[in-house]
């Protein structure tokens, strides 16, 4: 049989109340007393029902995820932090999948009336100020992940410094003459192999010919042992979903910008220039210029 907090208030030899507010990490219980309870609770296999506990604490210990297209691999990168996070605490995880403005423009203004979390989670998804500044006036704690806005605790990746690391790593393996294909927030992934295809058909051997580099990191990069920029991704999902949590409980904390760095991770994509293609120098435009000087012109 099932024990109840009924059975754990006689065993312990307190009220239904004591036992609630041990339950609930009162302060107001004397150590001896909350032992006592502990005891008993510990002795009866007694679990607390979490819908009860919810309607006396006025928390669902859910948090709620906002994310555009959660099966793309950046996502599922960052929703497995979360994930990790949210386990650890005892929070349940609650997924709202954007694909449409509308959609988004929904949980935004719906959300925070409905209370089914106790906080949110947005995913690359940057609020204007005035949903910004509702969604802070309702109370609802928010944490943003890949986005920023100044009224919340922001995480975002330095991927000026990551263009620049790609850049630079190509420059210095001698290459000059080199291109960028911009793909969707979600990620390039699916441009990358699609690029090594292409490649491939045209009988461009990679890296022998051409140089191929990803930007995210994730999982299949490495599959296809393609050079990449890499982000923290599931980290930026941990120290998210522990924020929101640290939120949740003392609402008064002051919004933070956290930054997270790239790393290059060099695979078999990426080589040497090809020397029978292009030179190995670029002129800077004041070498360029002093060429244009010292050149005769033509009578």
């Amino acid at each position: 049989m099932v024990a109840t907090i009924h059975d754990v208030a006689l065993e312990a030899g307190v009220g239904i109340g004591t036992v609630s507010r041990v339950i609930n990490n009162s302060p107001r219980v004397k150590h001896a007393t909350r032992e006592r309870v502990l005891a008993a609770i510990d002795k009866l296999h007694y679990k607390p029902d979490p819908i009860a506990r919810s309607m006396v604490s006025k928390r669902t210990n859910s948090l709620g995820v906002i994310v555009p297209f959660f099966t793309q691999p950046f996502f599922t990168e960052v929703l497995r932090g979360v994930e990790a996070v949210s386990a650890r605490l005892g929070r349940e995880l609650v997924l709202y999948n954007v694909e449409t403005d509308a959609q988004r423009d929904h949980y935004f203004s719906e959300l925070p009336m409905l209370r089914k979390v106790d906080g949110l989670l947005i995913v690359s998804l940057t609020p204007d100020h005035s949903v910004s500044c509702r969604l802070k006036d309702s109370g609802l704690p928010v944490v943003l992940i890949d986005a920023y806005s100044p009224v919340f605790t922001s995480l975002v990746v330095n991927n000026v410094e990551g263009a620049y690391q790609a850049v630079r790593g190509l420059i210095e393996k001698g290459h000059r003459h080199i291109g960028f294909i911009n793909g969707q927030i979600v990620g390039n992934f699916k441009f990358n192999p699609a690029v090594l295809e292409a490649a491939k058909n045209l009988g461009i051997p990679v890296p022998e010919q051409l140089s191929v580099m990803g930007f995210d990191g994730i999982e299949v990069s490495e599959l296809l042992e393609l050079s990449t920029i890499q982000q923290p991704m599931q980290e930026m999902g941990e120290v998210a979903a522990a924020a929101l949590v640290e939120l949740i409980d003392n609402s008064a904390q002051t919004p933070e910008l956290i930054r997270f760095d790239t790393k290059l991770v060099e695979r078999r994509t990426t080589g040497p220039a090809p020397s029978n293609t292009w030179t190995t120098h670029a002129q800077t435009p004041q070498e360029m210029e002093a060429s244009r000087l010292s050149t005769p012109s033509s009578p």
